[in-house]
């Protein structure tokens, strides 16, 4: 049997693989680790076909180390120890030259599993690459933590993609047999969601649909038709993990708790982790309710407690009432707008200087310099307020938080408004 399209393909040099320059141009910090001999253990953090087994892989290759791989789904702790102690009389203590441990989906270990590794990545037995899809400052133990690197794995841009289709017909020793008029290219970049794996098991299940003799023209439309003939259900391991979340977060977003309670069923029957669920709820109850409701929050971080206790099948039901609770709450986005402006706003003006009336003087120097001079304390004067300048110079006056249009917020609004009349806008 043939191997998939996406394995054929896959570099086995920093020279062909595709994307990642941040971490791989020629000056990126992982070709200069290469270059130099030196490689720390470290964590490949990004979205699914992203490259971090090939990466991993390559990096082996190229340092000429040995290489150990095991997979977070099927191994125990016995396995960890078994591998371990395989490394150790490769290399480790006989070699300067310690083999790379690779953990694919490392946040799937449990605790046990990963404190297993830490005498190994703190001795040199091996240098520990871990790659994983969700945050690792919520899943990796800090212990381990402490001791990685991370580097972030982007999704995959277009022009990536489109080098990945090119370099299918012309290098795959399959394809570039066949007579392939590459059309249209647009459908299958979208299909792929920037995960070059299954931008390729795309293509090839689209190549393969067509009769092997004679011309095979790829359009959007062909595409379209013979993916949606082929569906698979959901996978939480790849191919419709993004789609389903994002149809999840974005039905609770759009206040339709019939299609989010639809989509957590198809995450929970997969087997998603309810953990990963109820940390999407707790990010979404900010960013899209925030304080149009700021119950919503507290209703979000009990949930992701309660599922952490309780686990499944219980779980699935507080789920159900955080999604639905959620859904029907009114919305609002303008904390995370107002966070996105301001961190804008401090990389378009830089380190600008604090008002010296609201800096910290701890000494005496300070004090004579000025600080915390004229600073108006709020609780001296009626309705605990005074129109202080807080902002510096340069961007005062500036509206950063803008109030949404719900009854909570308008409320706030009003507020800001008897307290700082026109100075913001409000």
């Amino acid at each position: 049997m043939n191997e998939p399209l996406a394995e054929r393909l896959r570099p086995k040099n920093l020279k062909d693989y595709v994307s990642q320059k941040h971490l791989v141009g020629d000056r990126g910090v992982l070709t200069q680790h290469i270059k130099q001999g030196v490689i720390p253990s470290m964590i490949f953090w990004g979205p699914p076909g992203t490259g971090k087994t090939t990466l991993a892989n390559i990096i082996a290759n190229e340092s000429n180390r040995p290489f150990y791989a095991l997979s977070a789904i099927n191994s125990g702790v016995k396995d960890v120890r078994d591998v371990i102690e395989k490394a150790k009389h490769s290399g480790g203590l006989f070699t300067s030259k310690n083999p790379i441990l690779f953990i694919d989906e490392i946040h799937r270990f449990s605790k046990s599993q990963q404190d297993s590794l830490l005498q190994a990545v703190e001795k040199g037995w091996v240098t520990l690459i871990g790659a994983t899809t969700e945050n690792p400052s919520f899943e990796v133990i800090s212990a381990l933590l402490s001791r990685c690197q991370v580097y972030i794995l982007n999704s995959f841009e277009k022009h990536d993609l489109e080098l990945l289709l090119k370099r299918a017909l012309k290098d795959d020793d399959i394809l570039s047999k066949l007579d392939i008029d590459l059309k249209e290219t647009e459908a299958l970049i979208q299909l792929s969601g920037g995960d070059a794996r299954k931008l390729l098991n795309v293509f090839e299940l689209v190549v393969t649909s067509y009769p092997p003799k004679g011309n095979i023209t790829i359009t959007n439309d062909g595409v379209q038709e013979r993916v949606q003939n082929n569906m698979v259900r959901y996978d939480k391991t790849g191919e419709q993990h993004y789609d389903i979340i994002s149809a999840f977060i974005k039905s609770i977003r759009g206040s339709d708790p019939n299609a989010a309670v639809y989509y957590l069923a198809r995450m929970i029957e997969g087997g998603e982790d309810v953990k990963f669920i109820a940390r999407r709820l707790l990010i979404l109850a900010s960013e899209d309710i925030g304080n149009a409701n700021p119950t919503a929050l507290v209703i979000a971080n009990s949930t992701f407690q309660a599922v952490s206790v309780i686990g499944n099948p219980e779980s699935r039901i507080i789920l159900s009432q955080c999604t639905i609770y959620l859904a029907t709450s009114p919305k609002s986005n303008a904390s995370y707008e107002a966070i996105n402006k301001a961190q804008q706003l401090v990389r378009e003006t830089g380190d600008l200087s604090v008002p010296l009336s609201i800096r910290n003087a701890p000494t005496k120097l300070m004090k004579d310099l000025g600080y915390g001079n004229n600073y108006q304390y709020a609780h001296n004067y009626e309705n605990n307020f005074i129109a202080h300048e807080f902002l510096p110079d340069n961007i005062k006056n500036t509206q950063l938080f803008s109030p949404g249009n719900n009854q909570r917020e308008n409320a706030l609004r009003d507020f800001l408004r008897q307290r700082w009349k026109d100075k913001y806008g409000y």
